[in-house]
């Protein structure tokens, strides 16, 4: 207990910044543009508990603050974890990473790491209480076993021996946590109840997730090639793992699209094609790209336009 305690006290610290310049550090290590991305989830199960008359606000709070610390904590592990095996360095395209830098030293950013798994942690806790509260034992098991293999699998994209983002398992792993059981745990946690037809939008959300890290590794393609980071767009080659993007784009539309005309009542309920028009232009310009760098504000607009899909999916149920 008393190095846990020790532990806890020294992440907490870092809470206390001296100065502007070092919050600003650990804000551009916590980066900001990929959390709108993870509210995705939470936001669209929390819109179909609301159609289907299960809504609390609890969930729907506490839920957002546990994806966003889950984001961050990944984002961090993901900062030591490619500078540990080399895969950040001069030759790497995006935004600086802290560690590779050595703007902070390895045992600061762990101790930020530990910090963020026990908010997490206890955010997630606070989370399954108020969800599940009155409910069975064994259900409160079962999604404790999945808050802590979230936290699991926000470190181990890159950190330990053989990190899944190393092996081309990281689509799988977002479709997965950012989809299905993202929304259809939100879901679940509002009125304790399932539609599994959730799972057709919860598999649209996932697949445009998977299509954001996918656009990260093809303009990482050439760098994680050389450091034996091997990605699906490595394992694939370019030009397959394009048509692989254009594949999940596509087919997460179509799952939509037939939710929406098996569960139709109203016009407004195809609000989300709105996003359509942006959806084509990330990619024709995925499709039409040569230069790798070219990709990186395609990230932005694809996380973005995958939020957008949610709220305005959701909003076409309520309306």
């Amino acid at each position: 207990m008393h190095f846990w305690k020790k532990e806890i006290l020294t992440g907490i610290s870092f809470l206390n910044f001296p100065d502007m310049a070092s919050l600003k550090i650990w804000i551009s290590a916590f980066r900001l543009r990929t959390l709108p991305l993870a509210l995705s989830s939470t936001i669209l199960g929390s819109f179909l508990a609301y159609a289907s008359e299960s809504f609390k606000w609890s969930v729907l709070i506490l839920g957002m603050i546990t994806t966003l610390f889950l984001q961050i904590l990944s984002n961090l592990a993901n900062d030591y974890g490619d500078a540990q095996k080399g895969t950040d360095n001069e030759k790497r395209i995006g935004p600086q990473r802290l560690t590779q830098a050595g703007i902070v030293t390895r045992r600061e950013i762990r101790r930020m790491i530990f910090l963020f798994v026990v908010l997490s942690f206890f955010s997630g806790s606070a989370l399954i209480y108020f969800g599940l509260h009155g409910t069975g034992s064994y259900l409160i098991f079962l999604f404790f076993v999945l808050g802590i293999a979230a936290i699991a699998a926000a470190i181990k994209y890159t950190v330990g021996n053989r990190p899944y983002g190393y092996t081309g398992l990281g689509d799988l792993m977002v479709f997965l946590f950012f989809g299905l059981l993202g929304v259809v745990g939100t879901y679940y946690l509002h009125g304790n109840n399932i539609d599994w037809a959730i799972l057709m939008p919860a598999s649209s959300v996932g697949l445009f997730s998977a299509g954001v890290l996918n656009l990260n590794n093809l303009r990482d393609r050439e760098n994680d090639r050389d450091n034996g980071k091997m990605t699906l767009v490595v394992k694939l080659g370019l030009f397959r793992a394009k048509i692989y993007h254009i594949s999940l784009l596509s087919v997460g539309l179509t799952l939509s699209l037939i939710y929406t005309l098996t569960h139709f009542e109203s016009i407004y309920q195809f609000l989300y094609f709105l996003t359509l028009p942006l959806l084509l232009s990330d990619a024709i310009k995925v499709m039409n790209n040569t230069v790798p760098i070219d990709l990186y504000p395609e990230l932005k607009k694809l996380a973005l336009t995958t939020l957008l899909y949610s709220l305005l999916f959701g909003l076409g149920l309520i309306i």
